[in-house]
């Protein structure tokens, strides 16, 4: 989706849509809702899209415009409506790797729940990270700390966490080796509450160990409504150096063949 509504990213990349619920986090999933009632699909089923593979390389070669009028580089959330590293989606994730690697004007950020499956489903030269590529997870309860160990020993440039929907108090969070916090209550049908007083904690525990704080929405029915904590929006970056390009580097013959049919795209596009 080009132009997101989500006020942390500017865009949204869905190679493939669907995924199952794993903790509490999950349990008004807006995807979930979404993809059943908007779509008439079957959340649990995952599958590959057919018409969004294209969308990264138009926004790539907007991005540099973009990031002059916005003062800052373009954003990606990677997989809204699903989890980037489910094992269901293994025999497409290559070539969704390699438009990333391609559309390396724009910070891509990959959230997901299962941190514990990222090792095995990196690329061969991820090295200590693609300095492009950023890579979150969950945590809105407690019983998600595991998430936190997990992310923390795997190479990035830039590893956040999303506690949204924020569900109760994080106040003993350990955010070492975090860069990034989004806080946020649920919105939608059923929407459990969020107490400020759970978000502020975050502010402080962020401002204390230098990790940049976004506070995306107070509880509600609609999303995007009470974007401020005491009375003042927190929109801050992660605080470490980002956006360095990484090398270009052709992929495999077969999967720059079939990136080639599904982007419309011929090999001297993809040196842009």
């Amino acid at each position: 989706m080009e132009n997101s509504n989500i006020n942390w990213t500017d865009h949204t990349w869905n190679p493939w849509i669907g995924c199952r619920h794993v903790s509490a986090e999950c349990d008004h999933c807006y995807a979930d809702f979404f993809v059943t009632n908007r779509m008439g699909g079957d959340f649990g089923e995952v599958r590959r899209t057919k018409t969004t593979w294209k969308d990264p390389l138009k926004w790539n070669r907007k991005a540099a415009q973009l990031a002059s009028e916005i003062d800052r580089r373009v954003r990606v959330f990677c997989a809204s409506l699903t989890d980037f590293f489910i094992q269901d989606a293994d025999e497409w994730r290559d070539e969704a790797w390699e438009v990333i690697r391609q559309c390396h004007n724009l910070d891509w950020l990959i959230l997901t729940k299962r941190p514990q499956l990222i090792p095995r489903r990196l690329p061969l030269d991820w090295g200590d990270g693609w300095p492009h590529v950023w890579l979150g997870t969950t945590c809105g309860v407690r019983s998600s700390y595991s998430r936190l160990d997990a992310l923390r020993s795997i190479p990035a440039k830039v590893r956040f966490i999303s506690a949204e929907p924020l569900l109760e108090s994080l106040a003993d969070i350990n955010l070492d080796g975090f860069h990034w916090l989004i806080a946020g209550g649920e919105s939608g049908p059923g929407f459990r509450p969020m107490r400020e007083e759970w978000a502020v904690e975050l502010r402080d525990i962020c401002a204390r160990d230098n990790v940049g704080f976004h506070f995306k929405q107070h509880s509600a029915f609609r999303p995007g409504q009470g974007t401020e904590l005491c009375g003042k929006v927190h929109h801050e970056p992660p605080l470490v150096q980002i956006g360095l390009p990484v090398p270009i580097a052709k992929g495999t013959p077969q999967i720059q063949d079939r990136l080639e049919k599904v982007c419309g795209q011929r090999g001297a596009e993809w040196k842009r």
